[in-house]
């Protein structure tokens, strides 16, 4: 290695040394840390005592660790498959040629912007068995009174229709990519006399399925992380259930709960771990799934 190439090597070190140093600190550390206090009993003052596995033990006994699983697969697997139909939707939407469709794009963007507590409190008054906006709607047009937030049946449902108002901010990176798509393939379909449904699925679909990988990831990650909305319906989850029935104890607002509520530090690492393995297991299984319908020209 000449004088030169050391140099730049070291130079290039020394710039990428504070992302470098964040990493290591903000999340590797943690990490780790994370399962060395699964392996104690811990209540965040003095010093952790160690306990083994039984946390994780504890864990095969502990009825709201499986309820707190099942809210969470449930909204996480429904809300990420509608949330990328409804961005592709929006998506073919602003691609027409419209006049005023550059308005439509930034007042389709603009929720996505918004913080969640803010749309939460929004869809609080829109929810509200009293008042609110969508029950008065049901009731002009005869449909049957929903407590959205009251009733077990509808929280989860509530809150994955809650989830799209996100959908703007996909919808454009799939608009960038239908952008991107040759307009002599759809000329070429249109000579053979295909008709929308099939330049769709044979020209349109294929050419996003990468973008469609790429949202199923980040909704995956998002849904395994759902926390805010749970926790602001619930009214910070204080009490004995979190929702009706506990249909809102998501699995992060669990670990919340035992961590800053219970001062179970050491049951919270562990179910902090179970996290993060179900996180790796699943992000394998979509990448390998990935490779049977996504084409990647350098390979």
């Amino acid at each position: 290695m000449t004088r030169l190439v050391r140099r730049n090597v070291r130079n290039g070190f020394l710039f990428i040394s504070p992302w470098i140093l964040g990493f290591l600190v903000l999340q590797v550390y943690p990490i780790f840390y994370s399962f060395y206090l699964s392996l104690t009993e811990y209540s965040g003052f003095g010093p952790a005592a160690f306990y083994g596995i039984q946390n994780f033990f504890e864990l095969v006994k502990d009825s709201f660790f499986s309820v707190s699983i099942r809210n969470t697969l449930f909204y996480t697997f429904w809300a990420v498959p509608v949330g990328i139909v409804v961005a592709i939707i929006l998506a073919l939407a602003m691609n027409q040629k419209v006049k005023e469709v550059a308005v439509y794009r930034a007042i389709l963007y603009l929720p996505s912007i918004l913080p969640a507590f803010a749309l939460v409190f929004v869809w609080i008054l829109f929810t509200n068995p009293q008042f609110g906006l969508f029950n008065l709607v049901f009731n002009k047009l005869g449909l049957p009174f929903i407590d959205w937030i009251g009733d077990a049946r509808f929280t989860k449902p509530s809150l994955i229709i809650l989830a799209q108002y996100g959908a703007g901010g996909p919808a454009l990176i799939f608009l960038a990519n239908l952008r991107s798509i040759p307009k002599e393939l759809y000329e070429s379909a249109d000579i053979d006399g295909a008709g929308v449904f099939r330049k769709f699925f044979s020209i349109t679909l294929p050419m996003i399925t990468p973008i469609i990988l790429y949202q199923i990831i980040m909704g995956l990650s998002a849904g395994l992380n759902i926390f805010t909305q749970g926790y602001l319906l619930t009214g910070g989850a204080r009490g004995g259930t979190v929702g009706p029935s506990n249909s809102l104890l998501f699995y992060v607002l669990y670990i919340y709960k035992n961590a800053f509520m219970y001062s179970r530090m050491g049951y919270a690492a562990s179910l902090s771990v179970v996290l993060f393995f179900i996180s790796v297991a699943i992000a394998f299984i979509v990448f390998r799934w990935g490779r049977s319908w996504v084409f990647y020209e350098s390979e």
